[in-house]
């Protein structure tokens, strides 16, 4: 399904991109598409919201909408059975409203209770049966959330998104640590840690129930696979810095591409914004060869038996959503509200966020 040529939203009014952070290679060479479940995806997304408290529901009727996330991946995982990119959908909600959490903790100097949800959140993940009930609804949502995405493949696949994922929380910690330091860390650090904070592997991973197949380790590892798949989300993650520079900027952030270049190779504001394009830039420019190679991994493991059929069907699906990733990051980044920072009352503060530590009253 072509997705709307302009916005998803519901005015379908034309989204303007600054010239600073327009890319006409994706705008021309990377159709956007959206699953047609979308709308129905919008909606059962702001319900799910409501009932795990994750929003009060003031926030969720003046912004959930307006903040894309199921716009977000509704543009990635194409092909995916409907109750599998609800669960998707519902689980990235959370990482966005766990990522504003990890914020006003970090903000307001609650170390504690981020240490505290840090703990439950590794045990949620680990037995999510156990935290359903958990009076911190970020807890209990992550534990319903991980079991319905448990449900979709093999016990191997739940451990190995469990392992990635228990990497994201200890990297938010180190994040967490180095923003109340005030420490910015170098760039190797920065790109080595950015690749967990940004959950690479998670969103890897979750190609596979979108195409019904869990993929053994030697097409996972493949040079092929494997390049393809870093492109895309190193494309993401730089481009998401570029458009969080103003927001991180203004709320006095440590952990941006264009902050550590500026710390710790003396590039002035404008030099870094430059060296940021630049790397965005050869993600998009090295994919289609990356791309290439990955599907003819897929012609190579399709050898015609029932097995090599599923699993070359498995990788063009995968490989091709990777290709759909930088489109819709790229649209998310111009039309969501988690980018307007220019009309917030204060840049520091989002205002779809609350300030209290929700189950530490």
């Amino acid at each position: 399904m072509q997705a709307f040529p302009r916005s998803t939203t519901a005015t379908a009014t034309a989204v303007v991109v600054p010239p600073s952070l327009a890319l006409p290679v994706i705008e021309s060479s990377f159709p956007r598409h959206l699953h047609p479940y979308w709308p129905k995806l919008q909606e059962k997304t702001r319900l799910w919201l409501l009932e795990k408290r994750l929003m009060p529901a003031d926030k969720v009727a003046e912004y959930a909408d307006g903040l894309c996330y199921t716009d977000l991946m509704a543009g990635y995982y194409l092909g995916a059975p409907d109750e599998v990119l609800q669960a998707i959908a519902d689980f990235s909600a959370w990482f966005f409203v766990w990522d504003d959490r990890h914020d006003r903790d970090i903000v307001h100097g609650r170390a504690a209770d981020w240490q505290r949800l840090r703990n439950r959140l590794h045990t949620a993940l680990d037995a999510p049966r156990s935290q359903l009930h958990h009076p911190d609804p970020l807890v209990a949502a992550l534990a319903e959330s991980v079991l319905r995405l448990y449900g979709f493949l093999p016990h191997t696949w739940n451990q190995r998104f469990a392992r990635h994922f228990h990497a994201v929380i200890e990297a938010y910690d180190r994040e967490f640590r180095n923003r109340a330091e005030g420490r910015v860390p170098a760039v190797q650090e920065y790109l080595a840690l950015r690749r967990l904070t940004f959950a690479h592997w998670i969103w890897t991973d979750l190609l596979e129930p979108s195409a019904g197949c869990e993929l053994p380790d030697t097409v996972r590892k493949n040079p092929a696979y494997r390049r393809a798949a870093l492109l895309s989300q190193e494309f993401a993650a730089w481009y998401n810095d570029l458009c969080s520079l103003p927001k991180e900027i203004a709320g006095d952030e440590v952990h941006n591409l264009g902050i550590s270049l500026i710390t710790h190779a003396g590039m002035s504001l404008e030099q870094a914004v430059d060296e940021v394009r630049r790397r965005i830039g050869e993600c998009v420019d090295e994919f289609p060869e990356a791309e290439r190679d990955a599907l003819a991994l897929a012609r190579q493991i399709d050898d015609g038996t029932v097995r090599g059929r599923k699993l070359g069907a498995a990788v063009r699906s995968c490989v091709g959503n990777m290709r759909n990733w930088f489109s819709s990051v790229y649209w998310f980044h111009h039309e969501s509200g988690r980018y307007r920072v220019d009309s917030w009352d204060d840049r520091a503060t989002p205002p779809y966020v609350t300030n209290e530590a929700a189950g530490e009253k």
